[in-house]
């Protein structure tokens, strides 16, 4: 597939978990839900300025406009992720409330089962196709990984019935996952800007 038809998969498996995973948030009173519905908010609007730079590359010849979606990308995973962790350690200091653990087990098992599907839409090789195709792979990979933590700690927190610290602990976590990838992505970015240079593959399709 061209990588106009993988993103907009990818685009609209992110919007359709976005609901799920806020919704759910808020009815287990779950940081941890809350923070992934926000990674993935940030995501989809990535995701939607990458369809225009492909856009703007194949149609227009603006082969650097990819690389500056991806520095966009990862300014807004930086902001999320200050957000997420702020509020996850002001849980932690002043008492994290009680967290229903049966809804954020499901919902986010659920969320780490599509970004596993989202990620073999993107393919392994999507990473060394451009900045902006590895930054798609990276928030995939990132996304699937804490939503996998997040649901372990649903499981429990359904089984004990206590531990609700967990829930703001898997926040905290969420929020260094975010950063790693965003900092990574952020690097490629600025060396590729300075040399002027910027590898776009040929996208047909």
């Amino acid at each position: 597939m061209s990588q106009r038809r993988r993103v907009s998969l990818v685009l609209l498996l992110n919007v359709a978990m976005i609901g799920a995973l806020v919704v759910a948030g808020f009815a287990s009173n779950s940081l941890g839900l809350l923070s992934e519905g926000g990674d993935f908010l940030a995501d989809s609007l990535g995701l939607a300025l990458g369809l225009l730079a492909i856009y703007l590359r194949d149609h227009h010849r603006n082969e650097k406009a990819t690389t500056w979606v991806a520095l966009v990308n990862g300014v807004c995973l930086l902001g999320v992720s200050a957000a997420v962790g702020t509020g996850a350690i002001g849980r932690l200091a002043s008492g994290t409330p009680e967290v229903h653990g049966l809804p954020v087990l499901v919902a986010s098992g659920a969320a780490a089962l599509v970004m596993l599907a989202a990620a073999l839409i993107l393919g392994t090789g999507a990473g060394r196709e451009d900045l902006h195709m590895r930054s798609i792979l990276l928030d995939t990979v990132a996304d699937g990984a804490a939503a996998a933590v997040v649901a372990v700690v649903g499981a429990v927190i359904a089984f004990t019935h206590t531990l609700y610290w967990l829930d703001s602990a898997a926040a905290c976590l969420v929020s260094v996952l975010i950063v790693v990838a965003a900092a990574r992505l952020l690097a490629d970015v600025t060396r590729a800007l300075r040399a002027g240079t910027a590898y776009v593959p040929s996208d047909n399709d």
